[in-house]
């Protein structure tokens, strides 16, 4: 099976990590290597997004629990698949 070619490199201060959500789904989390005072001194981490081995596809979180839509990977950010939902005056800004 053909090992997944993640595209973004990490953000300063961050790193990926993966597991198997399921056997044709890996989860992919990106986690912010500064310790949290809520967390005591632990490192959160967040899902960045899901990545379904048989097509190949990456896929926006629903939540860490639960995968959404397939997304074209040229709109994600480092931080996350999940979509902007900008009105069309808000697409003008960015």
């Amino acid at each position: 099976m053909k090992k997944m070619e993640f595209p973004h490199k990490a953000p300063q201060g961050y790193e990926y990590w993966s597991d198997d959500y399921s056997k044709t789904i890996k989860r992919i989390w990106i986690r912010n290597l500064t310790p949290m005072v809520y967390k005591n001194g632990q490192l959160a981490s967040a899902v960045w997004g899901f990545w379904n081995r048989k097509t190949k596809d990456f896929i926006a979180p629903i939540n860490h629990k639960k995968p959404g839509k397939v997304v074209n990977i040229h709109d994600t950010t480092p931080y996350t698949a999940m979509q902007l939902c900008l009105t069309p005056l808000e697409k003008c800004f960015l």
